[in-house]
């Protein structure tokens, strides 16, 4: 096997196939994702790979086909359609207002708006989000996508501020809130986060959103298993073998914490 590049850091699908990066498989979990459900909450710690498995997700269901050769997904997949996608993070920065949150909002939505083609001249958050849900649906002939990274980031960046974390509570709950109204134009959603809020809190009405985060099904689904070292990262090994440098099964266990979410699966991941 060829050694590659190891994907320290990045968080972009198509950069790591592009470029030649390791990647282990989790394409199957998109498609089992995809043929089970519809609504789907993820939650684990940070520098997990949630963000890489949401772009996975955004290049599946764009119909982004030639990303996918050689994975499962190449032949366990309908390229023929192609769904419009909305993509909301508050993975980077922290916010410390409610206008500050309704502003990053504004601005992913407006962007999203501008990719997809489609317009709104609603002057509300909500108005304007099932706006482009429906206009982009009706677009492209497919029922839209809707992926949320860090979806709890403003509230928990403000936990010592409880008023702060309330006002941002209200603002997220108004944004979720569109997601309930708009079941009909809705193709998927997948909203991950750090932190388990309670349906009735933040999700209100949602209440068909399901909790995999325990699910022995998906244990696997973002890191790394004992297994990956053994095949996909079998080369690494092999070259430090080869060229007397020290690299045990041993050490990867001192850099790597040992988390497990039920089942056989276990995966072993960074912990910083």
């Amino acid at each position: 096997m060829t050694r590659k590049k190891l994907p320290i850091g990045i968080q972009t699908f198509a950069e790591i196939r592009r470029e030649g990066y390791y990647y282990v498989d989790k394409t199957p979990f998109v498609a089992a994702l995809a043929e089970s459900g519809k609504y789907y909450f993820l939650s684990r710690p940070r520098r997990f790979g949630k963000s890489l498995f949401l772009d996975t997700l955004a290049e599946a269901f764009a119909g982004n086909r030639t990303l996918f050769t050689g994975l499962y997904l190449e032949n366990h997949w309908d390229w023929e359609k192609r769904h419009p996608v909305i993509r909301i993070s508050f993975a980077s920065g922290q916010l410390q207002s409610r206008a500050e949150l309704e502003a990053r909002i504004w601005e992913q939505l407006h962007n999203t708006a501008a990719q997809l083609g489609v317009t709104s001249s609603k002057e509300t958050i909500v108005g304007f989000f099932e706006d482009i849900i429906i206009g982009a649906a009706k677009r492209f002939g497919e029922r839209t996508v809707v992926l949320v990274d860090e979806y709890d980031k403003p509230i928990l960046d403000n936990l010592t501020r409880p008023e702060i974390a309330a006002e941002m509570r209200e603002g997220l709950r108004n944004l979720y809130s569109v997601l309930k109204g708009r079941d009909a134009d809705l193709r998927f959603v997948f909203l991950t986060g750090v932190s388990k809020f309670s349906k009735v809190s933040l999700f209100s009405g949602l209440n068909n959103l399901r909790d995999i985060i325990l699910s022995e099904e998906f244990s696997a689904l973002c890191g790394y298993t004992e297994e990956d070292l053994d095949t996909v990262f079998a080369p690494e090994f092999t070259a430090a073998a080869q060229e007397g440098r020290p690299l045990s099964r041993e050490m990867v266990r001192d850099w790597y914490s040992g988390y497990s979410w039920g089942g056989s699966q276990r995966a072993r991941l960074r912990r910083d």
